[in-house]
């Protein structure tokens, strides 16, 4: 049995003026299950949403408040969203919202990591108010998109292995890992080259990617990096606004990566902000951000990554949603990589570019907290991803101990509390923050530690 709630007349009424939109659907009660089962599948395969079925939307010409007149009526929908859909999606909410009239079944569909189908066999996708029936190579994409197939084992039929194993790129990274295994079988072990139907090998996107030395002329698709420098603040920047030329890195991976790490210095150094201010983010930030772009994007979007540097902000866009599970809310917890390979070769590494997805993201958090500045923004668009990085200031490591000992006047506070909070991790610099808030009067130490690593402060009135 699933769980009812009341729902007061202020909230019906919320929901009946609301817009139809790509997260918010209303449905009639009358609805055959099987046509209510094409806008739950076009949710998951998209990125979730709320269905509320008992309710007609705004178009309709009546009463528009139909409910069930008990939660039974709805058991042959619940059925067919549920048992009849292929696979099952995962972690849906069902529960129903008593009003004065009856009950209305409220579905709350998750972003779902896999690709789904009605009992029919259809897939349908969601796109802004409408769901929209997909084929052949759109489910294709559409399974690249969630991580459910990797499109870098996909075979790059114009390129050859006698091009790779020639390659400087890969001889030297070979060396770097001192492996001593024979080039092709060393390609054929880390499953960097697919067999062809006539039994000939090609290499595939990944191998590609990693070890040709021109991939951007050899794959299919886009992929390189162009690095904008703008003098404005404005999203909506003019030709003029341009310092130059948007600047194009090509080049295997690492190239890619490197190149582009020098070309955003050369912007930033002598640079100023819009308020005359020296524009300065943390090298270690920058250079996270773009790995996670380079090795965790979609390859098989034709379009580069794009590096906007403005006035106020750094801008990294990456081809490509967020793969599987992975959501703005959950980026800092949870691991989902689209392209394992190119993650796995570039961490074997001796001093390897990459660090775990979650420890990647919390350096470039803690490396900006250190220099003063806000968290990194992170924002899915309709078909690419973006990591914001504003010059905008924290406040200093005197206002935060102040702050939390004036909102926590029962607590004290310690050196590795105020690490904590700040991301500063230098002991003698937080102890000279300490103890120059002492002489003001503004703190003072508790007891009589034997050590001043154990000192605890508090606020003085």
């Amino acid at each position: 049995m699933f769980e009812v709630r009341p729902l007061d007349d202020l909230d019906l009424q919320k929901l009946l003026i609301t817009n139809e939109d790509h997260f918010f659907d209303l449905k009639s009660r009358n609805i055959k299950p099987a046509k209510l089962q094409e806008s739950f599948v076009a949710f998951a395969n998209a990125d979730g949403g709320e269905l509320y079925i008992g309710l007609e939307d705004l178009k309709y010409n009546g009463n528009r408040i139909n409910p069930f007149s008990n939660p039974e009526e709805a058991n042959a929908i619940v059925n067919v969203l549920l048992e009849e859909t292929t696979p099952t999606v995962e972690g849906v909410g069902i529960e129903f919202l008593a009003i004065e009239t009856g009950f209305i079944l409220y579905i709350s569909v998750p972003k779902s990591p896999k690709v789904h189908y009605t009992s029919s066999g259809d897939c349908y996708i969601r796109l802004n108010a409408n769901k929209n029936k997909i084929k052949g190579d759109r489910i294709t994409s559409l399974a690249y998109s969630k991580g459910i197939m990797a499109y870098e084992r996909q075979a790059v039929a114009n390129a050859s292995v006698e091009d790779i194993i020639d390659s400087k790129v890969l001889a030297e990274y070979m060396q770097r890992i001192s492996t001593t295994q024979e080039p092709e079988r060393f390609l054929k072990k880390q499953r960097l080259i697919s067999n062809m139907s006539d039994n000939s090998y090609a290499p595939n996107v990944g191998c590609v990617i990693l070890f040709d030395e021109d991939p951007q002329a050899t794959l299919d698709t886009r992929c390189a990096i162009k690095v904008y420098r703008l003098l404005t603040t404005e999203s909506n920047y003019k030709r003029e606004h341009l310092l130059e030329m948007p600047a194009t890195i090509n080049g295997s991976l690492e190239v890619l990566i490197n190149g582009a790490i020098q070309k955003i210095k050369d912007y930033l150094d002598g640079a100023k902000l819009y308020d005359g201010s020296r524009m300065k983010y943390p090298a270690e930030a920058i250079k996270e951000i773009l790995v996670n772009a380079v090795i965790h994007r979609d390859y098989s979007l034709n379009d580069d990554i794009h590096i906007k540097i403005y006035d106020d902000r750094i801008e990294v866009i990456s081809p490509g949603k967020l793969p599987g599970y992975m959501t703005v809310n959950n980026l800092y917890e949870e691991r989902f990589s689209r392209n394992p390979n190119l993650v796995r070769m570039l961490h074997n590494l001796p001093e390897p570019l990459n660090h775990d997805i979650g420890e990647g993201l919390d350096t470039v958090k803690n490396e900006l907290r250190k220099a003063g500045l806000v968290e990194p923004n992170f924002e899915e668009k309709e078909n690419s991803f973006m990591v914001t990085m504003k010059h905008k200031r924290l406040a200093s490591i005197e206002t935060v101990i102040i702050e939390y000992l004036t909102q926590n006047p029962n607590k004290y506070i310690t050196n590795l509390l105020v690490r904590q909070l700040t991301g500063e991790n230098d002991v003698n610099k937080i102890k000279g923050v300490l103890k120059k808030l002492r002489n003001q009067k503004k703190i003072d130490v508790v007891g009589n530690p034997s050590s001043a690593f154990e000192y605890e402060y508090k606020l003085l009135e």
